[in-house]
């Protein structure tokens, strides 16, 4: 593992600025049913809105809201089903000073969600539905691109890699260089090498042993590998729910190879954590 600085970084977020100079934690709300972790727990609007202020006291700087699940096997949900979920909250979170996110693949979805007040698109897709490059050119908004091979309902077919790491860089790059053809601002795109997505617990571990290799491709980077499957296989089978110190200190080892912000479903924790690590730092 290489430990990596941050360099010197804003990431305009509509009239809000982000220094990615610091590390940043993303507070994960899904307002969906059947999210693997917290599915069904933040459906009604003022639940997601309660919990959102939580993770805004705990610690989160952004807020990403998901209306679709995309874990293994999820069944799509319509546009305007997502819609109806996200929209409402974003409304209600735009009256406050916090960075919302949206984690989407539909250009529908993030046009709606961009006028209700949200401010970046997390795309687990890539840019790659219909009409996707040209809504990201036109909003102009930081857009997350990460790496994943086909859609939840095959990716677990699709995890075969010469070197996982450097076919994930590889595969990214492509990703990156169609946005930036499409006239997507260099300025605006992060990246994310898809914990989870197509990859086995070994690929996993191993993407993130070696995570500092993504730095190479120069754009800042998310890491979002909050209670995921390999974290749980890490700890001799522990449940989702007993995954939060697993998932902080992976998400740390992330943190000191290069990632600027992290995804999280246990904001205090990890907020907690970064604290210390640059308590640690600062030392002299």
């Amino acid at each position: 593992m290489k430990l990596v600085a941050l360099p010197k970084r804003i990431l305009q977020c509509g009239n809000q600025q982000l220094d990615l100079s610091q590390p940043h934690v993303m507070g994960i709300l899904n307002v969906t049913p059947d999210s693997f972790s917290d599915g069904g727990k933040h459906n009604d609007v003022e639940q997601a809105v309660t919990h959102a202020k939580q993770m805004m006291a705990d610690g989160a700087t952004v807020i990403d809201i998901g209306g679709e699940s995309t874990r293994s096997g999820a069944s799509p949900v319509s546009v305007e089903e997502e819609i109806r979920r996200v929209v409402p909250v974003v409304e209600q979170l735009a009256k406050e000073k916090v960075i919302i996110s949206i984690d989407t693949s539909e250009p529908e979805v993030i046009k709606a969600a961009v006028q209700a007040g949200a401010q970046i698109w997390n795309d687990v897709r890539a840019l790659t539905r219909p009409n996707a490059l040209q809504t990201a050119v036109k909003l102009d908004i930081p857009i997350i691109i990460m790496h994943m091979r086909g859609e939840p309902t095959t990716m677990n077919n699709l995890d075969q890699y010469q070197d996982v790491t450097q076919d994930v860089v590889a595969e990214l790059s492509q990703r990156v260089e169609e946005a930036l053809k499409a006239g997507v601002k260099p300025e605006n795109i992060m990246i994310d090498p898809g914990f989870g997505f197509a990859k086995n617990a070994q690929q996993n571990l191993k993407l993130l042993q070696e995570f500092h290799k993504l730095n190479e491709m120069g754009y800042p980077i998310l890491s979002a590998l909050s209670r995921k499957r390999f974290i749980g296989e890490a700890l001799n089978g522990a449940d989702a729910q007993q995954r939060a110190v697993g998932s902080v200190a992976a998400h740390l080892m992330s943190i000191q190879q290069g990632a600027c912000m992290v995804r999280a479903h246990d904001v205090k924790a990890m907020h907690d954590a970064i604290l210390v690590w640059q308590a640690t730092m600062n030392v002299k």
